[in-house]
């Protein structure tokens, strides 16, 4: 009886006990939302000193269960965002929370997956990495593509072009030939086009900007070299939205004061268990930001994305259909005074380099023969015209047993134009006159005469038709880990198609910004040399060198490898190896002179007589291969959680395309073809986090051994060896609700070869740089404010070191209103003060002492644009 008392008061104390416990514990549940109001899945959220945390579903909810009476720091951590940390006090009862996070993409947390074998944060990585989400893009009111790589640290971009067609270059490896060749430009981490620098046809005109983009994240150097294809100078990768985050926006933007509508979309959601989709896009119409007397912009883009996520892994299917045009702004008559060391720039007589162009809507058609030798028209108001449709699919598994597996595969159907006016020449109109034979006079197209001292442009119309740019890529990747060691293979196949026709032909019009005039030109004897301004079916003025089809394809194979090594947790050792091997074949036909009835009017007339078409009965043969080997070595030490050393040397090449093409050479034999240019480089870089900012600094060399290319503007081969050393510094910083973010690049290059040597290479500065204040305003800091400053020290027109481009500074600003919390509406402008910033000229001197007219290629001027936003 004694024993049966004593365990019913055991039980009775257990029973208290247990109760007790039980009134002594506390749920923590909520909800993580973005600064838009959306719920963000996948945030880790745990009790700081503690074993619990949780993980927030498809709708940012979470809940911690039995969590012990006491004071806790809860922290709410997520890929993409600000780390976010609140006290709480558990004391018997729920706690409910509503957490917001904020975009951070400075973060040393923040996981990159560019230029990197597997996805690693940036404090553990070996490489100098820039990553941007489009809140700060628009930041700095870019109007184009091109105009976003500006504010990334190292990389130089020549956004004059308008939309493509830019010149981009990285830490003083010279922009040799046009485009970016050395800098690789990527969509969801495949190139869009395999060579950067194709002849009008560079990859960011297959490239477009809108809501699809979740970031961009930039490499300089580094892992380039081993982890692509012709980019060892850096990878800029265009990341997609996958629809994992529920929403999405409409916005509609207008230009204040130049003619442009543009409207963009995006929606993704869950649809179904792991099942997620996203779709977006843009259409636009209008003239431009410059003036071209036409529609000249005018096209969309549209994207699709499918993504099921499996216990082991996930696979996504996408598709992108690209068909746009835009106007091609070639280099603009430019006056210069002054010295070669001190000019003057300024507008030409009649011409505004800000606002101007050489377009006209008295010339928007153009007659000819085609690469089949028949009557074709090509249309002016075409200007950059990509028609991309592209469908890929990206898979990632966990193997078990700690083998990984990943491939990502696309193929796209790439074709298109070019059309774009160049000025062969800028004269005074007695000077282009004499050119035709002493008495030759000049008329407008309505029989009026032309002032002998009045400009007049000889304009070469690049008219090049795109036929096939199709290519296939996949980058297919296996991993194991073993303990403190990943080792990676990989293998890349791609296979570029470049079939192209230059169907030039000659003009003379008058110097002007407003639908400049037609001019022809008449011999001593009133003889008309000329129709309706067209005095050359090509362009004698060149020797005819370029009425030119070529049909070609590039077949790489590229097997490669990467161990990384975990010496101990805070040193790491990583190395790669790459050996890329090309199959190039085809052919390519250049130009012969007959004589046909072009217009079809039954007579031969004075351009008639010596028309350039394509010289289809005598092909030259393309078939030859090349190979190169490329390395790279990395080391990263983490100092402590928030700062970081690292060093890396490595040696990559970048592969010609067609600029070898029509150069005389033995295409039949690899060992004979100049096919390959190297790059060396070595870095040092350090990476310091603070609680409300980052910084990054890089110091860097670069050599680079070039074998030349040809430059269609120039018609010349250009060839040099360089080299260049130099430090990159980015940084980010928050005061509340003020931020600033900036990056100042200095670069000491030089040409180290041939009769420029010791000189600065052509437009590249010193100094490049950006700096970036914001200030977030409003109850719910729903409004913001800010400036960009973009801009470079003084740069020389050409390798000759004569010509001085002056530095110029780029001022933007916006405004960001929230009307609702969903709806907001923002100000952008552009170059606010209007600033002359030349970005090439043609000419690499003048003649000091008077007024010159160069030929260069300016920034556009000050535009303001009007966007509401409605997301949802």
């Amino acid at each position: 009886m004694k024993n049966y008392t004593n365990l019913k008061r055991l039980c009775t104390w257990l029973l208290f006990l247990t109760a007790a416990m039980s009134f002594a514990q506390t749920k923590v549940s909520g909800t993580v939302n973005d600064q838009k109001g959306m719920p963000i899945p996948g945030v880790n959220v745990v009790l700081e000193g503690t074993t619990k945390g949780a993980v927030t579903d498809f709708d940012g909810k979470f809940s911690i269960d039995n969590v012990e009476d006491g004071t806790y720091t809860l922290k709410a951590s997520s890929i993409g965002y600000a780390n976010y940390t609140q006290s709480i006090t558990a004391a018997g009862s729920d706690v409910v929370l509503k957490i917001t996070l904020a975009e951070d993409t400075e973060s040393l947390d923040q996981v990159i997956i560019t230029g990197v074998v597997n996805p690693r944060s940036k404090i553990e990585s070996s490489i100098s990495v820039t990553s941007m989400q489009p809140a700060t893009i628009k930041q700095s009111a870019p109007r184009t593509t091109a105009e976003i790589f500006r504010t990334i640290p190292g990389i130089r971009s020549e956004s004059s072009g308008g939309e493509g067609n830019a010149n981009i270059a990285v830490r003083g490896v010279p922009i040799s030939s046009g485009g970016s060749k050395y800098v690789q430009l990527q969509e969801d981490g495949l190139p869009v086009l395999l060579f950067g620098d194709i002849a009008f046809g560079t990859a960011d005109i297959f490239t477009r900007f809108d809501y699809n983009v979740k970031r961009i994240e930039a490499i300089r150097g580094g892992s380039a070299s081993t982890l692509t294809s012709n980019g060892p100078g850096g990878i800029i990768n265009i990341i997609s939205k996958t629809g994992k985050n529920e929403g999405g926006a409409i916005g509609t933007t207008f230009g204040v004061d130049f003619n442009s509508f543009r409207t963009d979309f995006d929606y993704g959601s869950k649809i179904g268990d792991g099942l997620y989709f996203h779709t977006g896009g843009f259409y636009r119409a209008g003239e431009g930001i410059r003036e071209t007397g036409f529609t000249a912009n005018n096209g969309g883009q549209l994207k699709l994305s499918l993504t099921k996520e499996f216990e082991s892994g996930s696979v996504r299917v996408y598709a992108k259909y690209l068909n746009d045009r835009a106007a091609a702004y070639l280099p603009m008559p430019i006056q210069v005074t002054g010295t070669n060391s001190d000019p003057d720039w300024s507008d030409a007589p009649n011409f505004d380099a800000t606002r101007g162009s050489l377009h006209s809507a008295n010339l928007t058609q153009t007659l000819g023969l085609g690469a089949d030798g028949q009557r074709r028209r090509g249309d002016v108001t075409n200007g950059m015209n990509p028609i991309s449709t592209s469908v890929g699919i990206q898979a990632n598994f966990n193997l078990g047993d700690d083998w990984k597996v990943s491939n990502n595969g696309r193929f796209s159907s790439n074709r298109g134009a070019f059309v774009s006016p160049f000025p062969a020449e800028v004269a005074s109109a007695s000077a282009i006159a004499d050119s035709f034979g002493t008495g030759s006079t000049l008329q407008f197209t309505d029989g009026s005469a032309v002032a002998g001292s009045s400009l007049v442009a000889r304009v070469h119309m690049f008219d090049v038709e795109l036929d096939n740019f199709n290519n296939f890529m996949n980058d297919l990747k296996l991993s194991k880990s073993f303990d403190n060691v990943d080792v990676t293979v990989g293998y890349f196949k791609s296979i570029q198609d470049i079939s192209m026709s230059w169907l030039w032909n000659s003009y003379l019009q008058e110097v002007n910004d407003d639908n400049a005039r037609l001019i022809n030109v008449f011999d001593a004897t009133g003889g008309a040399l000329s129709e309706n301004g067209l005095y050359a079916y090509g362009v004698p003025f060149w020797g005819n060198c370029c009425q030119r089809n070529y049909d070609t394809q590039y077949n790489v194979s590229a097997p490669y490898m990467n161990v990384t090594l975990e010496a101990n947790e805070n040193f790491t050792i990583d190395a790669s190896l790459r050996y890329d091997k090309g199959r190039v074949s085809g052919s390519f036909t250049n130009s012969v002179q007959t004589v046909f009835d072009v217009n079809n009017d039954g007579v031969i007339s004075a351009p008639e007589q010596s028309v350039s078409t394509i010289d289809n009965a005598n092909p030259t043969a393309v078939d030859y291969d090349y190979d190169y080997v490329s390395y790279s070595l990395g080391l990263n030490y983490k100092l402590n959680d928030a700062q970081a050393i690292f060093g890396r040397y490595s040696r990559g090449a970048s592969a010609k395309a067609d600029r070898i093409l029509f150069s005389g050479l033995d295409y039949l034999n690899g060992d004979r073809i100049n096919a390959l240019d190297f790059i060396n480089q070595a870095e040092i870089g350090y990476k310091r986090g603070f609680e409300n900012g980052a910084i990054y600094a890089t110091a860097f060399y670069a050599k680079t051994e070039e074998e030349g290319g040809f430059e269609a503007s120039t018609n010349s081969i250009i060839e040099n060896d360089y080299k260049s050393l130099g430090i990159e510094v980015e940084g980010f910083y928050r005061f509340n609700d003020f931020s600033l973010r900036g990056a100042v690049t200095w670069t000491d290059a030089e040409v180290d070869s041939g009769v420029n040597e010791g000189n600065t290479p052509r437009r590249q500065p010193d100094f490049i740089y950006n700096l970036i204040p914001a200030y977030d305003f409003g109850k719910e800091r729903q409004n913001s404010v800010g400036l960009s400053f973009i801009g470079q020290s003084k740069a020389y027109a050409q390798d000759n070191n004569e010509l001085v481009m002056p530095g110029f500074l780029i001022v933007n600003s916006f405004i960001n209103v929230g009307i609702t919390k969903s709806l907001n509406v923002n100000l952008a402008a552009n170059n606010i003060f209007d600033s002359l910033g030349i970005t090439e000229s043609e000419e690499g001197s003048i003649v000091e002492g008077q007024t010159n007219i160069v030929r260069a290629r300016p920034l556009p001027g000050r535009s303001i644009s009007l966007t509401l936003q409605y997301q949802f």
